[in-house]
């Protein structure tokens, strides 16, 4: 089932951790249709800015896989309006930070969060899509073990 012209449903529910511990993430109707919106305003825009494939590290979770990879609870990934994408290692010639100051710049977000990595590149960009848009965009970072947020 393809959610936007170049991404498939099947992309944003794969999972080993779900595969491994025998745990469904397939999603309700109602985060399909979440995901599709993700899919048009948010995955589509970048795919077409970039004219490259865009890798999704993390996209559709369960409340169950959500809570067996110890996720927040409240993480917009288990309404199907959240992707974490990974550009960094591949041969398309764009960085995790190109991405991140792209959806900044141009997309109307929910959350955009510069995950770990350094002042240079994030080790991947966490973005939602939602009817909230409130623009908050965030740095994640670990501190005695804890992750932590902080403005941008």
């Amino acid at each position: 089932m393809y959610l936007s012209e170049h991404l498939t449903l099947a992309e944003l529910i794969r999972s080993e951790s779900a595969k491994r511990n025998g745990i469904s993430n397939m999603p309700t109707a109602e985060h399909i249709a979440n995901l599709k919106l993700l899919a048009e305003n948010i995955f589509e825009p970048i795919r077409a800015n970039f004219r490259c494939p865009i890798l999704i590290s993390s996209g559709y979770r369960s409340k169950e896989l959500n809570a067996k990879i110890g996720g927040a609870t409240t993480s917009q990934h288990s309404f199907g309006q959240a992707i974490d994408i990974d550009m960094d290692g591949t041969n398309y010639g764009v960085d995790n930070q190109e991405i991140f100051y792209f959806i900044k710049d141009k997309l109307p977000f929910d959350q955009l969060i510069w995950e770990f990595g350094n002042d240079k590149n994030p080790d991947w960009v966490h973005c939602s899509y939602s009817d909230r848009h409130r623009r908050e965009v965030l740095i994640g970072y670990k501190q005695n073990g804890t992750t932590h947020y902080k403005k941008f």
